[in-house]
């Protein structure tokens, strides 16, 4: 499941999407490599077998198209990094989840990935700030 920073609120600085950082064009210039016969498939599709298995538990689904094999939608999976948490991070489920991370004092970075169940094409899409939380 995912979730735009927006749904969050305002951060600690009163500030929406400050942190944000979006990952567009590194996305653009991938493909465009990988159209241009510069990559190979097996390059580009490579997701680790836990991304692809919480793509298909617990990933949200979206409106576009693989750009790599165009046979599935891709579908959006967030996870969490942060003290007290495990090492390899929290696959968010739920926007509750998200919310209670986001109340705390800790800080947090939320991961955005897509991916494509079906050929294993992955992106990061975006990065943002979780918690913080001052009290």
């Amino acid at each position: 499941m995912t979730f735009r920073p927006d749904q969050l609120g305002a951060g600690a600085s009163g500030v929406e999407h400050a942190g944000v950082i979006d990952y567009r064009l590194a996305r653009q210039a991938l493909l465009s490599e990988f159209r241009k016969g510069r990559l190979a498939r097996h390059q580009v599709c490579d997701a680790h077998p836990e991304l692809v298995r919480n793509a298909r538990e617990l990933g949200a689904p979206t409106r576009l198209d693989c750009p790599v094999c165009a046979e599935d939608q891709l579908v959006l999976v967030t996870y969490v990094f942060g003290p007290r948490l495990p090492a390899h991070g929290r696959c968010i489920s739920s926007r509750d989840e998200l919310a209670k991370l986001h109340r705390r004092r800790d800080a947090f970075t939320a991961y955005v990935v897509e991916v494509c169940r079906r050929c294993s094409w992955n992106h990061l899409t975006r990065v943002f700030p979780v918690g913080g939380a001052r009290r």
